[in-house]
Parts: structure tokens; sequence; C-alpha cells
């Protein structure tokens, strides 16, 4: 299942799973995306409603599809080298860590998302 067309809209549905891991969309977490947007997405990209857009889909998507969905988007875009680094492993821990705490569901969280990139780079 791949819902996303860009390699950079998936990073941010990461992210924005990432900073929901613990049930809180966390106003610190949100700038730390919004500072890693601004690499991704080209100039004049509105990136307020990029964002909010990305969190309305991921908050309509069935949470019990995720694996599913982000093994897929990772054997789909894995010929990029962001998904085969540690750059999307490392801005996932600082957008958790941003708020100052991580708790026990950011921390499965990001391991299971570094599992599976893992995994499916190496596939």
């Amino acid at each position: 299942m791949i819902i996303h067309k860009t390699l950079s809209d998936f990073i941010l549905f990461l992210y924005v799973h990432a900073s929901h891991s613990d049930s809180n969309y966390d106003p610190a977490e949100m700038a730390v995306i919004k500072t890693k947007m601004t690499g991704m997405f080209p100039n004049g990209t509105d990136m307020e409603k990029k964002l909010y857009g990305t969190i309305r889909e991921y908050n309509a998507f069935d949470k019990t599809k995720l694996d599913d969905l982000f093994s897929a988007s990772i054997k789909h875009f894995k010929s990029d080298g962001r998904v085969k680094d540690n750059s999307v492993f490392t801005d996932i821990e600082d957008i958790i860590r941003a708020d100052g705490k991580v708790n026990s569901s950011e921390s499965s969280a990001l391991e299971a998302i570094a599992k599976l990139i893992s995994k499916e780079s190496q596939a």
C-alpha cells in the first residue's frame, strides 16, 4: 500500500507518526518538523498547509495498516538515499526528543521504524 506520490510526502508522514506516537502533537515537536520540512520541499511550498494536511491525512488513516504502509513505501522509495542512510532516523529522534521527554510509546515507534528501514533497505 503506497499512498504518497513523493518520498518527501512519505517522510513527512513518518515525522507526523513519530510526533503523535505519544498521542500528542507537541508544539516543540511540530517546530522541529517544520524546520526539517524546509530542506524537503521546494521554495514557495506552504509549509503550514503541507504539515497540517499531513496531520489530517495521518489522523484519518487506519492505524492498523501503518506497518503495511511503511513497509511498502520504504520498498517503493528505497532507491533514494534518504531511506537508506540514517538521516530519516536521526530526524525522527530529533522530533521525539524535542519536547524534552521520550516515553515508551515514542521509543517503540522509533525502534519499529528503524527496523523497517533497515530490513527494507537491505532487501
